[in-house]
C-alpha cells in the first residue's frame, strides 16, 4: 500500500482518486484554498461529488486545505496535482514548504506557457517554481490521453500515457495507479505528451465547430445529419498541424499518433467543454457572446491557452502550416466570427 495525496477537488483530481483507491492505496483528497465549500459538500453528502454526479469511494479521505501541510509532512509516495493551470504557481509554492524528495509528483494539469519569451510546458514551469523555492531534485511526471473525468469516476475503461524523461519513474507511478479499467502506457517524450495534451484543447474547439462550418447554405437539420464529413476532414488536418507544432517545440512526431495526441483529441472533440464552445463558434457566435450566453461559469481550456500563448504562436510559427489553429486564435483574440482558411 502506498500513500497518495491529491491536491485539487475539481473533476479530474476527484476522479483520479478512484483508480488510486482501487489499486489498494491510502488516498487523501485535499481541496485548494478556494474549495472549502466543495470539500464540505462532499463530506456532508457521503462523498457525493456534484461535478462528477457520482459518489467517490467510501475509503477516500476528503480534507480542506488547512490540512495540506500536515499531509505533505507525512511524506506521501505520490503527490498528484489536480489544480487548473492558473493555480500551478500557487500549488508549487505550497508544496515547496514541506516537500520531501522521496515523493514523486504527477501533474494532471494540462497547458503550455511562455517564460522569458520561450514556450514552456507546465512540468518545466513547475520545476522552475520549485527550484525558486529551494527544491532542486523533484521527480515530476505528466499524464496524457483520452480520459474524461466523469468516465474515470464511473470506472469506464480508459487508457492513458504517463510520461517522464526517465521512463522508469513513470513506470513506478503506473504500478500504483493502474487498474483493470485504467490502463497505462509509458513514454520518455515528456515534452511531446505535454504539448499534445495542451493543444488538443484548441483543436477540439475547431472540430466541435464542424457542424456549423460544414455548409453555408444548408438548414441546421441537414447539417446535424451530415457534418461528420467536415469533422473528419478537420480531424485529419488537426493531426497534421499537431505533428508540425510538436516537432517545432522539440517533441516527438510519433507522440501525436498515440494516446496523448490522436486518442485525446478524439475523445475531447466528441464531448467536453472545448468541443461545446466550438459548436457555438461554428454557429456564428463570437467567443465573448458564446461564453456569456452559454458557458458563463465554465472554464474553456482551449480558450485559456489561446489567451496565454496565442499571440506568440502567431508571431513565431509559420501560420501557413497551422491554418486551423491560426484561424481559431485570431477568432478568439479579436473576438470575431470563426472563419477557417482551408
Amino acid at each position: 500500500m502506498k500513500r497518495i495525496l491529491v491536491l485539487g477537488a475539481g473533476a479530474m483530481g476527484s476522479a483520479f482518486t478512484v483508480p488510486c483507491l482501487d489499486n489498494g492505496n491510502e488516498v487523501v483528497l485535499v481541496g485548494t484554498h478556494l474549495e472549502d465549500q466543495v470539500i464540505e459538500n462532499i463530506k456532508n453528502n457521503e462523498n457525493f461529488n456534484k461535478t462528477l454526479n457520482c459518489k467517490l469511494p467510501k475509503k477516500l479521505r476528503v480534507e480542506k486545505f488547512e490540512s495540506f501541510q500536515g499531509e505533505i509532512k507525512k511524506k506521501p509516495d505520490l503527490i498528484v496535482i489536480g489544480v487548473n493551470s492558473k493555480g500551478i504557481e500557487w500549488a508549487g509554492k505550497e508544496i515547496s514548504k514541506n516537500f520531501n524528495s522521496s515523493s514523486s509528483i504527477l501533474l494532471l494539469t494540462k497547458g503550455l506557457t511562455v517564460i522569458n519569451n520561450k514556450f514552456k510546458t507546465l512540468v518545466e514551469k513547475f520545476k522552475l517554481i520549485l527550484k525558486n523555492n529551494g527544491i532542486k531534485d523533484a521527480k515530476i511526471s505528466a499524464v496524457g490521453g483520452p480520459c474524461l473525468a466523469s468516465g474515470l469516476a464511473n470506472r469506464i475503461k480508459s487508457s492513458v500515457v504517463l510520461a517522464n524523461e526517465k521512463k522508469e519513474i513513470a513506470k513506478s507511478i503506473g504500478k500504483i495507479v493502474s487498474t483493470n479499467y485504467y490502463t497505462v502506457e509509458y513514454s520518455n517524450d515528456l515534452v511531446g505528451v505535454e504539448i499534445c495534451a495542451a493543444i488538443k484543447n484548441i483543436y477540439s474547439m475547431i472540430i466541435g465547430a464542424s457542424e456549423g462550418l460544414s455548409s453555408s447554405n444548408l438548414e441546421k437539420e441537414l447539417k446535424s445529419k451530415y457534418f461528420l464529413n467536415t469533422a473528419a476532414s478537420l480531424m485529419y488536418r488537426a493531426i497534421y498541424e499537431m505533428k508540425y507544432f510538436t516537432k517545432k517545440l522539440n517533441g516527438k512526431e510519433e507522440t501525436v499518433y498515440g494516446l496523448a495526441g490522436l486518442g485525446d483529441l478524439y475523445v475531447s472533440s466528441a464531448g467536453g467543454r472545448n468541443s461545446k464552445m466550438g459548436k457555438y463558434l461554428g454557429e456564428g457566435y463570437d467567443y465573448k457572446k458564446a461564453k456569456e450566453k452559454f458557458m458563463k461559469d465554465e472554464t474553456i481550456e482551449g480558450a485559456e491557452l489561446v489567451f496565454e500563448i496565442g499571440t506568440k504562436i502567431l508571431n513565431d510559427f509559420d501560420t501557413t502550416k497551422i491554418p486551423l489553429m491560426a484561424s481559431l486564435i485570431k477568432s478568439i483574440i479579436k473576438n470575431k466570427k470563426l472563419e477557417i482558411d482551408w
